[in-house]
């Protein structure tokens, strides 16, 4: 899991860099592509239930499983980026957003908040500790800064396949949940709004969306439980 995990965040890095006002969501899901092909990685979202693209790229109020396509990115918009890959039967996944140009300054704290919020919950994915722990560091974080917490979806494990028990929401009360053991892996990933937390998915069967419209934000790590402490693996 360390070689896909690392290969996640390279590409990742990469399609950051290529972030700027012009570019299309489309030329950035054949980056992904053509990375993963130099790297003998194959992308874990492409044919997942039906979806058509190796990338999500979700913008502005999009929260989640937004598909690439001819849109151009403008001079403010935020763009969360969702990768995944897989190598040797072993999956990596992560997302991160990024600012296209120059943006407001609420949305760069949504931004930052979003980040730290992740770092938050993966300080509090201790060993023999409990689930909802990480759900709780998220969650205190995320509110304490004006800012809401997705519902509808939620983190998970990870391993020999993409989608594993057990689900990691961003919300709820410290100590419930399974027992965090050395050996486990989890995708844990905020997903932030900037007003309310309710979202509604497009017709497209995609593509999630903020009620309101306000912007949303989303960053994740895939983390492994040590005898030490949570160690992130989606990390160049």
């Amino acid at each position: 899991m360390r070689v896909s995990c690392r290969i996640v965040a390279e590409i990742l890095l990469i399609l950051a860099e290529n972030v700027v006002p012009g570019v299309t969501t489309g030329s950035l899901n054949k980056i992904a592509e053509r990375e993963a092909a130099k790297r003998k990685a194959v992308p874990a979202f492409k044919g997942y239930s039906g979806y058509k693209y190796s990338l999500c790229c979700s913008v502005n109020e999009q929260v989640v499983h937004g598909m690439p396509s001819s849109r151009v990115l403008l001079a403010g918009d935020i763009l969360s980026l969702d990768f995944g890959v897989i190598v040797d039967g072993f999956y990596g996944d992560a997302a991160l957003t990024v600012p296209v140009g120059n943006v407001t300054p609420s949305a760069q704290k949504l931004l930052q908040a979003t980040e730290e919020s992740l770092y938050a919950g993966i300080e509090a994915a201790q060993p023999m500790g409990r689930l909802s722990d990480i759900s709780y560091a998220v969650q205190s974080y995320v509110e304490s800064r004006g800012f809401s917490v997705v519902r509808d979806f939620v983190g998970h494990g990870i391993g020999r396949s993409l989608h594993e028990s057990p689900q990691i929401p961003n919300y709820g009360q410290p100590g419930k949940g399974v027992k965090l053991k050395p050996g486990m892996v989890l995708a844990i990933e905020p997903m932030i709004n900037e007003k309310g937390y309710e979202v509604e998915v497009l017709d497209d069967g995609w593509t999630a969306v903020t009620c309101d419209g306000g912007l949303s934000a989303h960053f994740e790590h895939t983390v492994a439980i040590t005898d030490n402490g949570p160690e992130i693996l989606t990390r160049v």
